[in-house]
């Protein structure tokens, strides 16, 4: 049986009950003393994550844990812990508890067991449509809106970082604040990080960052979820970066020919080479497009994933060397 959204459904979904909470970083008790570790889920450049669970509650957490040897990376992870206290919203991952014991730091944070979108909507089962996207670019929308008006910048949106609540449902949350930032509009702010598929031409040019920054990143990912093709990839990253500073891009591969004149429209004011110019969070989500109250289309027609599917086995590789590039990076054998 396959699977069509019901575009109600983020609606009344009920949200995990996650009680707002005061977190401080624990330096004087251990991990072990509240929750119990589980299996590893995951490891990366950054730390390893592990399923736990809290002794006192029974909650199935995830611990995320990162070693700080050097005083940069204990910073960078003060700085993300500080990011995320500041950040309690449904659409946004969450953080639960965090302890430091000179060597490594713990974050523990709600557990995400849905998968990456992006995963989540090539399966076979899965329908989907231009109305389905719109409901997932809302609730994207709705996250980076929080973050701005929190004075965060996320600075790494892409399809990896976009994670489904449930194998079942169709909510989603924004996820990895490492990168992010407060953000000051009397400062003057550069940065040279980022996904060159998803960066926006002021960070590759090293110009001043803003909320917008991420904007362009947002439209990276509507133009990708809806086409399956990545508007400035090139053959090697010098050549994805070059692309993005060129700020071109159309809508001339066939995958456009049915999508409508209000996805375009969005797109084409997220992707615009001046910062000043592109929409706001707030902006898309009053954009006709992501609107709640326009008709519903009865001619709804299945989108092709093939291309989509294509895309994602790309980025599943290009994870895996670097994964491998990492290990060799620390001296461990593959």
């Amino acid at each position: 049986m396959s699977k069509k959204i019901d575009e109600t459904e983020s609606d009344n979904e009920e949200h995990q009950s996650f009680e707002a909470r005061s977190i401080t970083i624990k330096t004087d008790k251990k991990m072990a003393q509240f929750y119990e570790i589980m299996e590893e889920l995951g490891r990366g450049k950054f730390g390893t994550v592990c399923k736990c669970r809290e002794k006192a509650t029974s909650r199935i957490l995830a611990a995320k844990t990162i070693s700080v040897k050097r005083p940069q990376e204990r910073k960078e992870v003060e700085n993300e812990i500080e990011i995320m206290r500041s950040l309690q919203h449904p659409r946004l991952l969450q953080l639960y508890d965090a302890f430091d014991d000179g060597g490594t730091m713990v974050l523990v944070m709600e557990l995400i067991s849905g998968g990456e979108l992006f995963e989540r909507v090539i399966d076979d089962e899965f329908i989907l449509t231009e109305k389905v996207c719109t409901i997932f670019m809302r609730q994207i929308c709705e996250g980076v809106s929080f973050m701005h008006d929190k004075s965060v910048i996320h600075l790494d949106m892409k399809p990896e970082n976009i994670l489904c609540v449930t194998q079942n449902g169709n909510r989603i949350k924004l996820i990895d604040f490492g990168l992010a930032r407060k953000y000051d509009p009397k400062t003057n702010v550069k940065v040279m990080f980022g996904t060159p598929e998803f960066v926006a031409p002021e960070v590759v040019n090293f110009e001043p960052i803003s909320f917008a920054t991420d904007m362009w990143s947002v439209g990276v990912i509507c133009y990708i979820l809806l086409s399956g093709l990545s508007p400035f990839m090139g053959d090697n990253d010098a050549e994805t970066l070059s692309n993005v500073t060129q700020a071109e891009w159309d809508f001339e591969d066939e995958s456009f020919d049915h999508i409508s004149a209000d996805a375009k429209d969005f797109i084409t004011k997220l992707l615009v080479k001046d910062p000043a110019k592109r929409m706001t969070a707030k902006q898309c989500l009053e954009h006709k497009w992501l609107r709640r109250d326009k008709p519903a289309k009865t001619d709804e027609k299945a989108l092709s994933k093939v291309k989509l599917k294509h895309f994602v086995i790309r980025r599943r590789w290009q994870k895996a060397v670097n994964a491998i590039l990492a290990l060799h990076r620390m001296g461990a054998t593959v």
